[in-house]
C-alpha cells in the first residue's frame, strides 16, 4: 500500500516539486521548535510589572498592569472577571487559565532562551560538512526527529527545574544546529545554479513557521494551557520527519523514483561545478583568507543577530511595554515572519530572472539585494529609538524590517553556492557558527538592559545596537561580496565553470513541469 502512494506521488510531481516541499516545510517545523518557547514562556512564568492596589478598607480591590507605552483603565476587579471574554483591545491582558506558573526572573528567562545557541553553534560547521561528506538526507532528518522528541519532553523538564530545560534546551539546539548548513549541499548537487535563489527561500519557510507557531500557540495557551505548546509542535515534527526519510534522497541518481528525463535535466543543468562522487578536501587557508567567504560571515552574523533578537525578544516587548495579550501577542508577533516569507520568495525570483536573462551579473544581483535586505531594516531600528512607544508605530516597523529582511534569499545567504558548490555547506557552517554566538549575545544583552527596569528607554539601546549591527552588515557585503566562482573550488581547472549551454538545452524540460 505505502508503494502505490509513492508512486501516484511521483506521477503528479516531480522529484523537485516534492524535493522542494519538503524543504520548504522542514524548515517551517525547524522554527516550530525553536521559536515554541519564544512565546511559551510568556505563559510560563509569573507576570512581573503588576499592580493592586488598594482604593479604600473594604474588598473593592482596582487591578491593573502598568505599561509606560499603554495606559490602560483602572478596572473593578469582580467587574473585570465577569467580562473577561469581551473584547480585550481596551482593556488589560485577559484572565488565564489555570495552570502551573514558575518565578523566573528576567535574567533566567533570557538564560533559557539563550541556552538553546549554546549547543546550536558547536553543531554548525560540522553539520554543512558532514552533509557534504555523508548527505543532507541524513543530517538534516535525523536532527529534526531527536529535536522533536526532546521538544515532548520540555513540559516536564520545566516542573523539574530551570536548569531541565536548560539542559534540554541545548540538546535541541545542538540537533537542529546542523539543519540549516545541510541544505547547500543538497542544493548543488539537486538545483540548477539559475534557480538556486528559489530553492534557498524555501529556507525561509523558518518566517512562515514562526509566523503561524506564534498565533497557534497564543490559541493553545489560551485554550490547553502552555504545555499543549510543546506536545503539538513536537508531534507535528516527528511525523514529517519520517516522510522526510520516505520522501527524500540525497542526489537524483540515488532517487529510487525519479523519471530518467527528470534525472538528465538535473544533472545536465548542474554541470561540473559540483564535484561527483567524493567530496573534495576542504582548502582551508584559501577559504579562510578569501574576502567574499568572510563578507557572507560578517553579513550573515549581522542579519542573523538582528532577527535572533527579534524573534527571541518581540514577544516580551509587546506584552512588558507595549501592553498587548497572549493573544493579541502572537498575533501581532506573527506579522514580520509572514512578510518576511512572501517577500522571500517574491525577490527570489526576480533575482533569478534578472540573472538569467543577462540583465544584473550575479555579484551586482547579491550586492544590490544584500543592500537592500540588511541595510533597510538598520534603518527601521533607527526609527524605533523614536517612535517605538507608539503601538501602530512599533507594529509597522517591526513588521517593515523584518518583511524586507527576507530578500537576503536574492542576496547573500545562497551566496556560497556562487563562490564555491562544493564547499557551500562549510561555508554556510562558519556563517552561522558566528551568527548563532550572536543570538545568545543578542539574549544576554537584552537581559543585561531590561533586568528589574523594562523600559522604553532600556529597549532603545537595544533598538539602536540593532541599527548599527545591520548598516556593518551591508557594507560589508557591498565591499567585499562576490558572486564569482572561486578558483579553489576545485582542483580541476575545467570544473570551474559552470555549464551556461546545459542549462539552456535543457529548459523545455524543465517548463512542462
Amino acid at each position: 500500500m505505502g508503494k502505490g502512494i509513492f508512486t501516484t506521488i511521483s506521477e503528479k510531481l516531480t522529484c523537485l516539486q516534492v524535493l522542494n516541499f519538503m524543504v520548504l516545510t522542514g524548515f517551517m517545523f525547524n522554527y516550530m521548535l525553536r521559536v515554541n518557547l519564544t512565546i511559551a514562556i510568556v505563559a510560563m512564568v509569573n507576570p512581573t510589572n503588576r499592580t493592586i492596589v488598594d482604593t479604600d478598607n473594604d474588598t473593592s480591590t482596582s487591578y491593573h498592569h502598568e505599561y509606560e507605552c499603554y495606559k490602560p483603565e483602572k478596572v473593578d476587579v469582580l467587574q473585570y472577571l465577569d467580562n473577561a471574554t469581551t473584547d480585550a483591545t481596551m482593556k488589560p491582558p485577559s484572565v488565564d487559565i489555570e495552570q502551573t506558573r514558575f518565578d523566573w526572573d528576567e535574567p533566567t528567562q533570557n538564560l533559557i532562551l539563550g541556552c538553546f545557541f549554546w549547543g546550536y553553534v558547536l553543531t554548525e560547521l560540522p553539520g554543512g560538512r558532514m552533509a557534504e561528506v555523508f548527505g543532507a538526507r541524513r543530517i538534516f532528518g535525523y536532527s529534526m526527529l531527536i529535536a522533536s522528541i526532546m521538544t515532548l519532553a520540555t513540559p516536564l523538564a520545566a516542573n523539574i527545574s530551570h536548569l531541565a530545560v536548560v539542559a534540554l534546551r541545548v540538546v535541541i539546539g545542538f540537533t537542529l544546529g546542523a539543519t540549516w548548513p545541510a541544505i547547500q549541499p543538497m542544493a548543488s548537487k539537486w538545483i540548477p545554479p539559475m534557480d538556486r535563489s528559489k530553492f534557498i527561500a524555501n529556507m525561509m519557510a523558518s518566517s512562515l513557521g514562526a509566523a503561524l507557531t506564534m498565533p497557534m500557540c497564543g490559541f493553545l495557551i489560551a485554550h490547553l494551557g502552555w504545555e499543549s505548546v510543546f506536545y503539538v509542535t513536537g508531534a507535528i515534527s516527528i511525523v514529517w520527519s519520517i516522510l522526510w526519510f520516505l520522501l527524500v534522497f540525497d542526489t537524483p541518481a540515488e532517487h529510487p523514483r525519479i523519471a530518467d528525463e527528470e534525472r538528465r535535466f538535473i544533472e545536465n543543468a548542474i554541470g561540473t561545478g559540483t564535484a561527483k562522487g567524493k567530496p573534495p578536501s576542504v582548502p582551508w587557508g584559501k577559504m579562510l583568507t578569501s574576502l567574499p567567504v568572510w563578507a557572507i560571515i560578517i553579513t550573515h552574523g549581522a542579519s542573523v543577530f538582528g532577527y535572533f533578537t527579534v524573534v527571541n525578544q518581540l514577544p516580551t516587548y509587546m506584552k512588558n511595554i507595549l501592553g498587548f495579550n497572549i493573544k493579541e501577542n502572537g498575533l501581532l508577533s506573527s506579522l514580520p515572519y509572514f512578510g518576511k516569507y512572501f517577500f522571500a520568495i517574491s525577490t527570489s525570483y526576480l533575482a533569478d530572472y534578472l540573472r538569467r536573462s543577462g540583465k544584473l551579473s550575479t555579484t551586482a544581483a547579491r550586492k544590490i539585494f544584500t543592500g537592500f535586505a540588511v541595510g533597510v531594516p538598520g534603518l527601521f531600528m533607527l526609527s524605533l529609538v523614536f517612535f517605538g512607544c507608539d503601538r501602530f508605530w512599533s507594529v509597522f516597523f517591526f513588521t517593515s524590517a523584518l518583511t524586507i529582511n527576507g530578500a537576503v534569499t536574492a542576496g547573500y545567504l545562497g551566496n556560497g553556492l556562487d563562490i564555491a558548490p562544493n564547499f557551500s555547506g562549510t561555508i554556510f557552517g562558519l556563517a552561522n557558527t558566528l551568527s548563532s554566538s550572536g543570538g545568545y549575545i543578542s539574549t544576554f544583552m537584552v537581559g543585561v538592559f531590561t533586568n528589574n527596569n523594562q523600559t522604553f528607554a532600556q529597549w532603545s539601546k537595544v533598538f539602536g545596537v540593532l541599527a548599527c549591527t545591520y548598516f556593518t552588515g551591508a557594507l560589508t557585503f557591498i565591499i567585499f561580496g562576490s558572486g564569482e566562482l572561486q578558483e579553489w573550488n576545485s582542483s580541476s581547472k575545467k570544473e570551474t565553470k559552470e555549464d551556461p549551454e546545459a542549462q539552456q538545452e535543457m529548459l523545455p524540460v524543465r517548463t512542462k513541469h
